[in-house]
């Protein structure tokens, strides 16, 4: 905790407060701290209890995911708070836990739009990986019926998926990009010189077109 302490730079925490993190401690530093502890899981379980962000994220790198149960992740999750922590769960953790799947089903139609957003960002994991039993279809009637109105973090998953959906399923892609022209959900997101658009019918066309080329 010292050291998480010593490593706070409050510009650092400036620019993550717009995006609703509450922590100051360069990334690439919290790494190399982690990546210095390496796999710690009871020291990663004393972090989380702290219930303080870049703890948190620090225990995230050095935990053992599969040593979790469900229960824990669901209740976990529901305690993530920051974005960041939340981003990091789903994909640090989450993913590689094999309660992947289970959890996937239970968060998806959840009432609580964050908890719903890591049901879907767990969906567009398999529209990608393993769409074997997925209802591509209907994935995009609740995407065109729903995405727009949306909360921001729920919204932002199901604009990824729509994405997905477009760029790994040929047969569903005209489809895909139309939902993202009538919605424009994300149209005028500010985006940096040389990154893709999160705007779908933008990150659909880059996107297929890098794979073809």
């Amino acid at each position: 905790m010292a050291e998480l302490a010593a490593l706070e730079d409050p510009k650092v925490r400036a620019v993550n407060e717009k995006h609703g993190d509450d922590h100051g401690v360069n990334l690439t530093k919290l790494r190399a701290l982690a990546k210095r502890l390496k796999t710690q899981q009871e020291l990663a379980c004393r972090l989380w209890e702290t219930e303080d962000t870049a703890p948190r994220l620090l225990a995230l790198l050095i935990c053992r995911p599969k040593a979790f149960a469900r229960d824990e992740l669901d209740t976990m999750l529901r305690g993530t708070r920051t974005p960041k922590v939340h981003d990091w769960f789903v994909n640090y953790v989450v993913k590689k836990s094999q309660h992947a799947e289970a959890l996937r089903l239970t968060w998806f139609g959840d009432p609580d739009p964050v908890v719903a957003s890591a049901g879907w960002a767990l969906t567009t994991e398999r529209v990608a990986k393993k769409p074997g039993g997925l209802d591509l279809s209907g994935l995009l009637d609740v995407i065109e019926a729903e995405m727009k109105d949306a909360p921001d973090r729920l919204q932002w998953a199901m604009n990824h998926c729509l994405a997905q959906i477009g760029i790994e399923h040929p047969e569903y892609r005209t489809r895909a990009l139309d939902i993202g022209e009538r919605l424009e959900v994300l149209k005028d997101y500010p985006t940096s010189p040389g990154c893709t658009s999160p705007f779908a019918p933008t990150w659909i066309t880059e996107i297929v077109r890098r794979q073809q080329g």
